[in-house]
């Protein structure tokens, strides 16, 4: 047998592995074959959702088992050595390791990205393949690590010996800090979405410099008391006897790992001693969580414990690094040593998409201006002026304005889940209130059954509060709908939130991240794989921002001589900020009001308020929302595939099976399921294709069924087949061309009446003649174009 038709794991067995290990790598230990390190994007089809392609790497090489430092992508001998290398630095530049080797069984193409050899691409024989001693003085220099740096490095992992280990970014963003760290670097900030499982690598982070030695000491900060709780009993539980929680009270110092709220170490004068108990070189290592809240300021109370043990090293920890003109993490910290944003975790497939339903009130868009003399429902005189979206349930409550987003959301869960986890973020506690008596009366049958149905969770509700553990518990059905004002935009993990309603006023980024946060993550075991925005009040827009999503840029200027400069957000919008997570009524004053005094707001009940415009909007592949018509979108990525309808057409006759080039239409970001609700959902894929990018007249699917029949070429086929056969096109006229290709369905009615699966096969003469059938349904079925 000739080498050229060896597969390609024919290859990795025969020439790739043994090149490897006779080069000295341990290929138990050091070798880990066809690696597959992300998920695969979630592609959403209507209800139901499927995966796109993980990335898998062929061979990973480690120095020791927490430090990768090569990427190997083999190929078949047909190819040339070098096909593989693209993909190979793609991988080896996401996975932050320096060398990257393509083969074809022949040689090694080696690329060495530190740039450190000369040349830095080369071939290398089978036998000169790089011993595991070489690259890892390779890795040492390009990392700078030396002495006694190196220990600290080769410090392994905390595993339990249950299997899990840490993700690809969350390997890259530990081993970054500890090589960081263990070089001297005194301050370290790592930026990672919501949902990424930041505590868990600062966990990871803290265990290997504990362990080594380099920090014997460390304060973990967080800001809210659900935090520090969660923490201690979950990702830190390894640390067992060696940690505590510091309280309100004198302090022991006999323990190593110390978990503390900001504000347990804050406020009054006595509270502030509690960590002056400590002498200020105590601690060796200070985390600090969710860093963009108060640290990030420069005359923050919580600074003040950073400056305090200012000797220590200090890592920030944040999913949305702070930067205006006057408050900065990046000017504290210095810039992200990693950075892993929303969109990659979407496209890598371990967050979850979504989509926006926006939907614009007429009062929203052209305002609303009392009549003379109007009064609002307690008889006060209306102050005249024009109202606008931003003073609705802020200064002015429309009560039918509630009424009707509480009717829309009722909609949008009857017609998909009305157990779906729900957050609505309203303006203020008052309009929470009013929210929750709107939601309740919408959906009275549930509430009736349940009266935890719809809650609000504020900071003033110790009732609701007391719900929260049980909104964010998984196996907990009630409470469904929440609904809050500030209480909820962080620190909650609500894995199962499958709906946000925006009637809030957005102007900051960093609620506006932490507010989507919220509906990120993925939980499998109780079907959230996506979610859906529902905003009233264009705070989607901020989408379109480049910071929504891009690098965080510093903007602070400090200065010896500068005077204090205006906050560019508005008053309310850093109410997150505060130490107490919300304030209790009567409510703050808005922007332009003067300081302390209460809000006016007036109350009406009688002005009609209607649904101006309403459309949805899908999150695209290039991790943008999709703002363009759904029919101009999909003729523009469709037209990027195919340049024109004969070469659509190619592809599609020639494909073994019609789903995989329905596949890979949908890996590209065409939306089929949502175009379909948009056209017909009696047309299949291949007629909406045709018809919106290619402008053919469609078939239904049935009417492609029905052509099929008076061709009358069943007649070849004995009399079970061309049942069958009949079956077949009934399933494809219902539910389309995948399931006809899928031997599987052979299993179910109306085919289990005609035998086994094997039996319904041999009835054409074997899986040989079954597949020619299915072939043949198939062209004439799509014959042509009409």
């Amino acid at each position: 047998m000739s080498k050229k038709d060896f597969s390609e794991r024919d290859i990795c067995t025969k020439y790739i592995t043994p090149a490897i290990q006779a080069a000295g790598w341990d290929v138990h230990v050091q070798v880990r074959e066809e690696v597959t390190f992300t998920k695969g994007r979630i592609i959403v089809k209507g209800k139901l959702h499927t995966r796109g392609k993980a990335k898998r790497a062929d061979y990973i090489l480690y120095h020791k088992p927490n430090i990768p430092v090569a990427v190997i992508e083999a190929k078949d001998n047909s190819h040339a050595v070098g096909d593989g290398m693209q993909q190979a630095l793609d991988y080896a530049e996401i996975l932050d390791v320096p060398f990257a080797f393509s083969s074809n069984g022949d040689g090694f193409l080696f690329h060495d990205r530190t740039g450190m050899t000369n040349p830095i691409e080369k071939e290398v024989d089978l036998g000169a393949f790089p011993s595991p001693g070489d690259l890892w003085l390779r890795y040492k220099a390009w990392k700078g690590i030396g002495g006694e740096t190196e220990k600290i490095v080769d410090q392994p992992y905390f595993s339990d010996g249950s299997g899990k280990e840490p993700r690809y970014y969350q390997r890259v963003a530990i081993n970054r800090a500890v090589e960081a760290i263990a070089r001297g670097q005194d301050r370290v900030l790592l930026v990672m979405a919501t949902g990424t499982g930041k505590t868990y690598t600062a966990f990871q982070i803290i265990w290997r410099l504990w362990k080594s030695r380099l920090k014997k000491r460390i304060l973990f900060l967080a800001d809210r008391n659900i935090l520090v709780d969660q923490t201690k009993t979950n990702d830190f539980k390894p640390f067992g006897q060696a940690m505590t929680k510091i309280e309100k009270r004198q302090v022991n110092k006999a323990y190593e790992i110390y978990l503390s709220l900001y504000q347990a170490v804050t406020g009054n004068e006595e509270e502030k001693n509690i960590y002056k108990q400590f002498s200020r070189d105590f601690f060796d290592l200070v985390v600090i969580d969710e860093c963009h809240r108060g640290s990030a300021a420069e005359n923050s109370a919580w600074r003040e414990i950073l400056d305090y043990f200012s000797s220590a090293t200090h890592i920030g920890l944040t999913a949305t690094p702070k930067e205006t003109r006057d408050v900065s993490n990046i000017h504290y910290f210095g810039e992200p040593i990693y950075t892993y944003s929303l969109k990659q975790g979407i496209e890598d497939g371990f967050l979850a998409p979504y989509k926006v339903v926006r939907i614009d009130l007429d009062k929203d868009l052209t305002g609303w201006r009392p009549e003379q003399g109007k009064v609002d429902k307690s008889g006060a005189l209306i102050e005249d002026r024009i109202y606008n979206q931003k003073d609705f349930d802020r200064n002015l409550v429309l009560e039918k304005r509630t009424d009707l987003i509480a009717r829309k959301v009722s909609e949008f869960l009857k017609g998909t889940d009305r157990y779906a986890k729900t957050i609505v973020f309203c303006e203020d506690i008052d309009h929470a209130e009013r929210m929750r008596q709107a939601l309740v009366n919408h959906n009275a049958d549930l509430t009736a059954e349940n009266s935890r149905y719809v809650m609000k969770i504020t900071g003033d509700d110790n009732t609701g509060k007391m719900e929260l553990d049980n909104f964010i518990d998984p196996e907990s059905r009630y409470p469904v709908i929440a609904t809050t004002s500030r209480l909820m935009n962080t620190g909650v993990d609500a894995q199962t939130c499958k709906l946000i309603v925006l009637d809030q006023t957005i102007q900051s980024m960093t609620i506006f991240k932490q507010i989507i946060g919220r509906g990120t993550r993925i939980n499998e075991d109780y079907g959230k794989f996506y979610f859906t925005i529902m905003d009233f009040k264009k705070a989607t827009e901020l989408f379109a921002d480049p910071a929504f999503d891009g690098e965080p840029v510093q903007i602070y200027e400090p200065g010896p001589d500068e005077s204090p400069v205006p906050p560019e957000e508005p008053d309310n919008a850093d109410e997150d900020e505060k130490s107490e997570p919300e304030p209790p009524s009567p409510d703050p004053p808005g922007e332009g009001e003067p300081p302390g005094e209460p809000r006016r707001k007036y109350v009406v009940d009688d002005v009609e308020v209607f649904v101006a415009a309403e459309r949805v909007q899908y999150y695209g592949k290039d991790g943008r929302l999709i703002t363009e018509s759904l029919k101009d979108f999909t003729k523009k990525t469709v037209r990027k595939e195919f340049a024109s309808l004969d070469d659509f057409l190619r592809k599609w006759n020639s494909a073994e099976k019609k789903q995989a080039v329905i596949a890979e239409l949908e890996e590209q970001g065409v939306l089929l399921e949502a175009l379909a609700d948009e056209v017909g959902k009696d047309f299949g894929p291949f007629d909406l294709i045709c018809h919106v990018a290619f402008d053919q007249p469609p078939l239904t699917r049935r009417e492609r069924a029905e052509k099929v029949r008076k061709q009358n070429y069943f007649t070849r086929y004995g009399d079970q087949a061309r049942e069958v056969l009949n079956a077949l096109l009934d399933k494809y006229a219902d539910e389309g061309i995948e399931n006809i290709e899928d031997v599987k369905i052979l299993r179910i009615q109306p085919f289990d009446k005609f035998g086994t699966p094997i039996e319904i096969v041999k009835s054409f003469g074997g899986r040989r003649e079954f597949d020619q059938a299915i072939r043949d349904l198939e062209r004439h079925l799509y014959d042509s174009v009409s």
